[in-house]
């Protein structure tokens, strides 16, 4: 698995870049499928009636430095990799495979000497920087899903036993129950919380 890369932001647009639905800060993966992460779990609970749809991301690789900020850093990146092509000049700021994904967004030549970088092509890979554009397609699989949502009506069960309100003697846990949270152990914890409650309501 692919490590995650420094935080970024990353907000999601349904069908158009016209009014966006949702944002989130933090890790992002870039896999051989598209993206993953902490941050993207997240962005698709948030955003997963829209799913069926088009759904557009916009990553910002540096969420920490303004635009501004950004340009000056590269501009010290740039007298400290003086003579390099700039393919071999961004791996201060970068992980060493987006680094080409980058140049290709922003336009620039990867053979080109960071010496000979006009202020336009800076300020167009600042840009691509802050305005990483991608379109979700599809989701994964369900049997890869971290998380799933759906199931059976919480109107249905009686929380202090788990047991159905329908059918006596059936009891639910787990994923099976119309429930689920954002990414960082709380769908755990309701698994283990259901799970016990219905163990002991049943013996």
């Amino acid at each position: 698995m692919p490590k995650p890369g420094p935080p970024a932001t990353v907000i999601a647009w349904p069908r158009s870049w016209d009014i966006p639905r949702a944002e989130q800060f933090g890790e992002l993966l870039f896999t051989h499928f598209g993206v993953s992460g902490p941050v993207i779990l997240t962005l698709s609970s948030l955003i997963h009636k829209y799913l069926k749809q088009s759904v557009k991301l916009n990553i910002d690789l540096k969420p920490a430095l303004s635009s501004e900020q950004l340009d000056r850093r590269l501009q010290r990146d740039f007298t400290k990799y003086a003579g390099k092509q700039l393919k071999n000049a961004l791996h201060d700021l970068l992980p060493h495979k987006m680094i080409p994904v980058v140049l290709a967004l922003s336009g620039l030549d990867i053979h080109k000497q960071v010496d000979q970088i006009t202020r336009y092509e800076r300020e167009q890979l600042v840009h691509t920087f802050k305005n990483v554009r991608l379109t979700v397609l599809k989701t994964r699989p369900l049997n890869e899903a971290i998380v799933t949502g759906g199931g059976i009506n919480t109107k249905e069960i009686n929380p202090s036993t788990m047991e159905s309100k329908l059918i006596k003697g059936l009891y639910f846990a787990g994923e099976i129950i119309d429930v689920d949270a954002l990414t960082g152990g709380y769908n755990l914890q309701i698994a283990f919380s259901t799970g016990y409650v219905s163990g002991i309501s049943i013996y």
